[in-house]
């Protein structure tokens, strides 16, 4: 299915990609005279609906909204402080949607919209981090690869509660969106809670410009056979080129075998996952199936004859969001291996319908379901192989007032404790109390990293850890994931 981004209308993330484009790892807008409603597969026929037109011509104005404009009058005429025709308005339609329960069903209005149509380009500038609301918080869904805010740590199920000190409070997702992101080279102070932990961090995060490349392959060599690793960080307009013509040339490499890893990656868009679901979906088994209001099921199928020759397997985590889930799942029921752990869990589609005047209502049309009918929504892709990444990879920033010595006890000791650990000192125990040996361990790490030998650990020695400790995950040196994805992959 061949789409252009003005018509493609279905959004599979719904979250907001900070800085990013509003969600364009998720939505597509239509033009403002045509919404197209379009699902699917290579031996479907592409059907069109003009949503714009048909809403036009059917929407008629219920007695109720007598109650609606009479509110709107008393309000305009009457309010102390007076207020603008356009903030009723708008206030009118986003009420609407908040009424619904549903965080991926939102309204853009024209100021997102123009911000939204500026970064649908090759860059952004912003921090880089897909985030939705869940549960009424701000929360991050996944820092995007290389981006500044994986830079400084921020994981998926992190929980955004203030921004440079301000309450979000009460805020929706793309008023949030708008505190969070800005220019390059300026910077941003969220405040955290993460699961765990029991009081929230400060990470401070500068901004800059994020080249969007969603594609990155390399040939492993596991148990002396050459294995392919595919790691798709999104799914953009490019993405499905950009991996078809990597696993070409790591076939032509003559890869024994195959490892996909959409691990933090928050989906994207419909034709860009099915694209890649060609090469690998046999045509007896639908690559998905999409229900709509009145619970009729569509399948779409591939004309792919046979699977591929070589074995496969997929890696998740709870980053792991929509299109990435459409993937995961279709590959685990027709019988490849998933491993890592369970993943967000979204399985609604959205469609993006514009009002006209540059403003856009973002809308939860459809859920779509697996290839066995199976809906993910809340629930998440389960993995076949569960699989742990060291315990270090879970440690949060230690915020403290007084340095922590040698007697104390606690959550912040039992992080320094796993961090020091991580970083290959020696520790005898992590249960938060700072006994000899976690001294002896700090003052080795602070004179291995020039920093003054006491033994203690103040704010800037748990800062330097907590470097250390990002910088050693992000090198991929202990990954147990991958590791036990190739080891699954010839099993």
């Amino acid at each position: 299915m061949k789409l252009n981004k003005i018509h493609i209308a279905l959004i599979l993330v719904g979250a907001l990609l900070l800085g990013f484009i509003g969600a364009y790892v998720g939505v597509a807008i239509a033009t403002s005279d045509q919404a197209v409603q379009n699902i699917s597969g290579n031996d479907n026929e592409e059907k069109e609906q003009n949503n714009g037109q048909d809403m036009e011509q059917d929407t008629q104005v219920p007695g109720e909204w007598q109650k609606v404009a009479q509110a709107y009058n008393i309000i305009k005429e009457n309010y102390l402080e007076g207020t603008e025709e356009q903030q009723l308005i708008e206030g009118a339609i986003e009420g609407m949607l908040a009424t619904l329960g549903d965080p991926y069903s939102t309204y853009m209005d024209l100021e997102t919209m123009e911000s939204f149509n500026e970064q649908i380009e090759a860059s952004f500038e912003g921090i880089g981090a897909e985030v939705s609301m869940v549960n009424g918080l701000v929360t991050i869904v996944a820092p995007i690869k290389d981006s500044p805010a994986e830079k400084a740590g921020l994981r998926p199920n992190d929980q955004v509660l203030e921004v440079d000190g301000e309450s979000l409070e009460g805020f929706n997702l793309n008023e949030a969106v708008a505190l969070i992101r800005g220019e390059k080279g300026s910077e941003v102070v969220l405040t955290i809670l993460r699961a765990g932990t029991a009081e929230p961090f400060e990470i401070s995060i500068t901004r800059d410009t994020i080249p969007i490349e969603t594609v990155y392959s390399e040939i492993k060599t596991q148990d002396g056979k050459k294995t392919g690793v595919i790691e798709i960080t999104n799914f953009a307009e490019t993405t499905s080129k950009d991996f078809n013509t990597q696993l070409k040339a790591l076939e032509d490499e003559g890869m024994e075998g195959l490892v996909i890893d959409v691990r933090g990656n928050p989906g994207g868009l419909l034709n860009s996952v099915e694209e890649i679901l060609l090469n690998f979906i046999p045509k007896d088994t639908p690559y998905i199936q999409i229900e709509d209001q009145q619970g009729n099921k569509q399948p779409y199928y591939t004309k792919l004859k046979e699977k591929k020759d070589y074995p496969i397997t997929v890696l998740v985590d709870e980053g792991s969001a929509s299109a990435s889930e459409i993937l995961a799942v279709a590959m685990k029921e027709i019988g490849y291996d998933v491993v890592g752990h369970t993943s967000f869990g979204k399985g609604t589609v959205q469609q993006a319908v514009p009002l006209g005047d540059g403003s856009t209502i973002k809308l939860t049309f459809f859920k779509w379901l697996s290839p066995e009918g199976n809906w993910i929504h809340d629930i998440g892709v389960e993995p076949t192989v569960v699989v742990d990444q060291p315990k270090y990879f879970y440690t949060n920033p230690v915020q403290i007032e007084e340095p922590l010595v040698y007697d104390n006890t606690g959550t912040n000791v039992e992080n320094i404790q796993l961090m020091l650990k991580g970083l290959d000192y020696t520790i005898d125990r992590t249960d938060g109390y700072f006994n000899e040996v976690t001294e002896e361990a700090v003052k080795a790490f602070q004179e291995d990293n020039d920093l003054d030998v006491t033994g203690k650990v103040d704010q800037e020695t748990a800062g330097m850890m907590e470097a250390k400790i990002i910088e050693k995950i992000r090198s991929g040196e202990d990954d147990l994931q991958l590791d036990k994805a190739l080891e699954v992959v010839y099993q």
